[in-house]
């Protein structure tokens, strides 16, 4: 069977980062046996570039990908786009021998609206396709909103069918929450997937005061969001058969990440996921 490589999203770690630094962070994360990461969220300043660098090469740990919206989610918002900043990101790419680049999402703006998606897909794959020299891939990150459909497509069968340079990371939580078995849509996507988002899916408990009265918008409201980001093996998917799907479609890296977690300490999190990918016989996958 083919293996890929067990890593960390730090999106999740981003409160550490800002406590300890990049750097303290990622040793506790080569601590708990990660020896790869997905950099997300982490702003991408100098100190921070140069204290990813560093503790790359003095815990062995692997720049898997770096993330770069192509314009902002919404107009004004602040950052570092391929549309703005395309040098400085390839940049960083290069400093910390990083051959991955993701979309973190589509453009909110662009939501529901088919058209505006289509722009989108084409400024996106022309990015794909200016990083290619520089020997950086461009990937595309999935929620729940690309299962909307159009004349019947799905919109991230939508985003694939117009694209010939990006690639898909595939997120399995939010295939879940789109209606979709993850299994199934990984192998749909063979040859078209590097990365994967592996976080668990979880039915949590109806979280409402009803010392506050009974205010039935608010107890549905309450009823209607009780799904839960959940630790790697504490929830309903079929992590094994995730995992060798993506492996046998060609993904490289799987990414774990929990976008809540619930106010427990993430490290404690990442902890039990990675204990529980390695009762599942993932081990030597770290």
């Amino acid at each position: 069977m083919n293996k890929g490589k067990i890593g960390v999203q730090m999106m999740m770690l981003k409160g550490k980062a800002e406590e300890l630094g990049v750097y303290e962070t990622l040793r506790k994360v080569r601590e708990l046996g990660y020896r790869s990461i997905e950099v997300s969220q982490i702003p991408m300043t100098e100190e921070n570039v140069t204290e990813l660098r560093r503790a790359s090469l003095d815990f062995d740990i692997e720049i898997a990908s770096l993330s770069a919206a192509v314009e902002p989610m919404v107009p004004g918002m602040p950052g570092e786009f391929l549309s703005t900043h395309f040098e400085k990101i390839v940049a960083d790419c290069k400093t910390l021998d990083c051959g991955y680049l993701r979309i973190p999402m589509l453009p909110f703006t662009s939501m529901g609206d088919k058209a505006a998606v289509l722009e989108f897909v084409r400024q996106a794959d022309s990015y794909a396709e200016r990083l290619l020299p520089h020997g950086i891939s461009l990937y595309y990150h999935n929620h729940h909103a690309e299962f909307q459909k159009f004349d019947g497509e799905y919109l991230l069968d939508i985003i694939k069918n117009h694209t010939k340079h990006l690639g898909f990371e595939m997120d399995v939580h939010w295939v879940q929450r789109g209606g979709e078995n993850p299994v199934t849509f990984i192998q749909k996507y063979e040859g078209r997937i590097a990365l994967i988002h592996l976080k668990d899916y979880r039915i949590g408990a109806l979280n409402y005061d009803f010392s506050q009265g009974m205010d039935m918008q608010g107890i549905m409201n309450a009823f209607n969001n009780i799904v839960q980001f959940a630790e790697v093996g504490e929830g309903s998917l079929d992590i094994s058969g995730i995992m060798n799907a993506g492996a046998a479609s060609g993904a490289k890296y799987f990414l774990v990440e929990q976008d809540d977690v619930y106010g427990k300490d993430p490290f404690d999190c990442l902890e039990t996921s990675a204990n529980n990918l390695r009762k599942l016989g993932y081990g030597d996958w770290f």
